[in-house]
């Protein structure tokens, strides 16, 4: 065998054996049946051609099964998560001559993910800015000029728009991140472009941001409307409209909202449990007495809610306990240029549910990212 294939050989087993045990844990927490991959298994050291052809083909059956929104949970409350194993997951995944939609949002996760884990925990929002994350990712991407083309340029109003959202419901409910969305979806074989998968790394990482600086200006607002009840004697609320009870007791939606705090820490495209957030916002504003005001003007409470300081690690990847306990309480750039199947359709990363008759506890909103 020429030393070439022999070191290409090489590299592809060590990766291989990098990602085996991070699909393996994925095959088990989603029930995946797939029969092991015995060299794999093994950890052969030195595996003969055979094996490396095996084990490409168990990757790609992997690849088939695992679902964006499977591989961002996972990953998000693993602690199996590495710069390495992020790395290798990419390069994995840009390495590929033909990608699939699937492929292009797992990459757009694992180049938000990456940079999340490099880039400080208090970095300022302005000093994101391209050169910045092109630095970040240069281990994955190379060198990356920086200048966008035109087609990319609406990106910059949508994240200005994330940005100016002054609660939750107005960034879910307003159509921004579907543009957001659009954009990428409509970009096709573009999006493999390492400046553009630099401009939506920067975009994703930025709306993340936005996001959870709005959750959290919300769970803070649901804690000081609860208090508020509390003190006016209020001991029960209709909380219909957020799939509880006519009556529900404010210590229970207390307890829940104490469990959403961890579980939208691990977990930021939970779809269901977002929708109950936003509705159960609007249910203690009813019961205060102000609920339209509210959401006119964005108030008293969203206004105390806001002042309270918003921990930028909300932008890391958490490492928090799994979320569904909580919720039934309440390449590089000389990779060759891959060959694109354009998506059908594409669900929106932070899904909320369309309507009472859907909501499942149990379930995590097969949500993709934005």
């Amino acid at each position: 065998m020429p030393a070439q294939d022999l070191s290409q050989l090489t590299a592809e087993w060590n990766a291989a054996r990098i990602l085996y045990p991070t699909y393996s844990a994925l095959a088990r927490e989603f029930v995946i049946d797939l029969t092991p991959c015995n060299d794999l298994e093994v950890g052969v050291p030195e595996p003969p051609r055979e094996s490396v052809e095996q084990a490409r083909q168990w990757l790609r059956e992997m690849d088939e099964r695992i679902q964006i929104h499977q591989l961002r949970q996972f990953l998000q409350t693993t602690t199996l998560v590495t710069p390495q194993l992020l790395q290798t997951l990419l390069l994995h995944h840009l390495h590929k001559e033909e990608k699939s939609p699937s492929d292009r949002d797992k990459i757009d996760f694992l180049l938000v993910q990456l940079f999340s884990l490099a880039a400080p925990s208090r970095l300022d929002d302005n000093s994101v800015t391209l050169d910045y994350v092109a630095k970040t990712l240069a281990s994955v991407l190379g060198a990356v000029e920086t200048t966008v083309p035109a087609w990319l340029k609406p990106l910059d109003n949508v994240l200005q728009s994330a940005q100016k959202a002054r609660t939750l419901n107005e960034l879910l409910h307003g159509g921004i991140l579907e543009q957001g969305r659009k954009i990428k979806v409509q970009s096709g074989e573009n999006y493999f472009l390492p400046v553009a998968m630099i401009t939506f790394a920067r975009f994703s990482f930025l709306v993340r941001r936005s996001f959870f600086r709005l959750m959290h200006q919300d769970l803070n607002a649901i804690f000081d409307g609860l208090r508020e009840l509390e003190q006016r004697g209020v001991t029960t609320i209709d909380c219909r409209r957020a799939q509880f009870s006519a009556e529900e007791p404010i210590l229970r939606l207390r307890m829940i909202c104490q469990s959403w705090k961890v579980m939208f820490q691990a977990e930021y495209s939970s779809g269901q449990p977002l929708r109950m957030l936003v509705d159960l916002r609007a249910a203690i504003d009813d019961a205060l007495g102000r609920g339209a005001a509210k959401i006119a003007t964005g108030a008293k409470i969203a206004s105390a809610a806001a002042k309270r300081p918003v921990s930028a690690s909300a932008a890391k990847p958490a490492s928090a306990a799994k979320p569904a306990m909580a919720a039934r309480a309440g390449a590089t750039s000389s990779a060759p240029a891959a060959k694109f199947n354009v998506p059908s359709e594409a669900a929106p990363e932070f899904e909320v549910s369309g309507g009472p008759d859907e909501w499942n506890p149990d379930t995590s909103g097969g949500s993709q990212e934005v």
